[in-house]
């Protein structure tokens, strides 16, 4: 999946008083935590997701799988590339960290995605348009921090 082909969505960003390697660890936590419950496995299977269950190596490397999502790089303290399809979105979820200084590392979750056709438009709208994703992806940064710090 070219990711540069999908438009941009959303970023989000946090500063976690934490080292790189210490945040790095705790996303890979706190997505496995998020994506383990039944409920996500079920929603991957309604909407149709390609991965549908966790697989592969662990911690994440590139070709873990949980549902809705496939790792396609996974450089440790660096960035974390998740990417996914199913019957109404082509998308890229992108985690990058950097330093910001006295022991702490910015998190960034850049959101890139292609909806195509009527089926897309409304899901964009009841996925994006309502705010969902941004609440989801919010708690995802917080869940991350708290872990970390």
């Amino acid at each position: 999946m070219e990711i540069a082909a999908l438009a941009h969505v959303d970023e989000h960003t946090t500063v976690v008083s934490a080292e790189a390697a210490d945040v790095w660890r705790s996303l890979g936590e706190a997505l496995e935590r998020s994506f383990e419950s039944g409920r996500a496995r079920g929603y991957a299977r309604l909407v149709g997701c390609a991965d549908q269950t966790a697989s592969g190596p662990r911690p994440l490397a590139q070709g873990s799988t949980f549902p809705g999502f496939r790792v396609a790089l996974a450089e440790p303290g660096r960035e974390l590339m998740l990417v996914g399809r199913h019957y109404f979105s082509t998308y890229a979820l992108v985690f990058r960290l950097e330093e910001a200084g006295d022991g702490r590392t910015r998190l960034r979750a850049e959101t890139r995605a292609r909806f195509p056709g009527p089926g897309g438009a409304v899901y964009r709208l009841l996925v994006i348009g309502s705010g969902g994703h941004a609440l989801v992806v919010g708690r995802l940064l917080s869940a991350v921090r708290r872990r970390a710090e």
